[in-house]
C-alpha cells in the first residue's frame, strides 16, 4: 500500500478522482477530488473558520494560497476579487493538476497555480490566506510560512487558520518573533477550535 500523505510530493496511490457539491463566495459548484489529497470530501473545518471569518481579499494586484489544495481558497479569493491575479501554491502535483481543473469549472481564469519555484519570485502579495500543513511537522511548516509570509505588501494582510490543538497559540508567538519589525501578528478570532491569525505588514 502507498504511503501517501497530502503533502506528498508525487502521490503514489490510485488517483480515484471524485466530484464534489461545494458552496464557494455564495455559489454553489461541482468541483473534483481525488484520493491522496487533504480533505477529499469537501471543505474542511479549518477552511471552513478561515472562510466564515476574514474579510474579501484585495481587488487588484498578487493574492496568494499558500497550500492551496484542490483549490477552495484560492478559487474563493478568485470569485471575489475578479481583478486580482491570485496564486496558489503546493507541493503535491496531484492538487495542483485538481485546482486547476476546479478553477477551470468555477470560472475563476484568474487564478494560477504552481509548485514554489514556480511562482515568480519578485512577486510580493497585497492578500495572503493559508490553512497551512501543520502536519509536515514544525521545521518545515516553519519554512514554509519563513518562505511567503515576508513577502506581504506592506499595508498588506495574511490570515491563517490552524487548531488550537495543534498549536495555534505557539504559531502565532513564533511568527511575531519571527517577523519581528514592521509586522503586527494577532489572534483575530477562535472558532471549532480554531484560532484565525492575522498578519498586518505595517512598514
Amino acid at each position: 500500500m502507498a504511503n501517501d500523505h497530502y503533502f506528498s510530493a508525487t502521490p503514489e496511490s490510485a488517483a480515484r478522482p471524485r466530484q464534489i457539491r461545494v458552496t464557494l463566495a455564495g455559489r454553489t459548484l461541482e468541483l473534483t477530488t481525488a484520493a491522496g489529497v487533504f480533505s477529499p470530501d469537501g471543505i474542511d473545518r479549518g477552511t471552513g473558520v478561515l472562510l466564515q471569518n476574514v474579510p474579501a481579499p484585495a481587488v487588484a494586484g498578487d493574492v496568494l494560497d499558500v497550500g492551496c489544495g484542490w483549490g477552495p481558497l484560492a478559487i474563493t479569493m478568485a470569485l471575489q476579487s475578479p481583478d486580482a491575479h491570485v496564486w496558489g501554491v503546493d507541493v503535491n502535483e496531484r492538487v495542483l493538476e485538481l485546482a486547476r481543473t476546479n478553477a477551470a469549472a468555477a470560472g475563476a481564469d484568474n487564478v494560477t497555480v504552481g509548485l514554489p519555484a514556480e511562482i515568480p519570485a519578485d512577486r510580493t502579495f497585497a492578500t495572503i490566506w493559508s490553512n497551512p500543513p501543520i502536519r509536515v511537522g514544525k521545521d518545515e511548516l516553519h519554512d514554509i510560512l519563513r518562505t511567503w509570509i515576508p513577502r506581504l505588501a506592506v499595508g498588506g494582510d495574511a490570515w491563517l487558520v490552524v487548531s488550537k490543538d495543534l498549536g495555534g497559540d505557539s504559531l502565532q508567538r513564533w511568527l511575531q518573533q519571527m517577523l519581528a519589525d514592521g509586522f503586527t501578528v494577532t489572534r483575530a478570532t477562535t472558532g471549532k477550535g480554531f484560532r484565525v491569525i492575522h498578519v498586518h505588514r505595517t512598514a
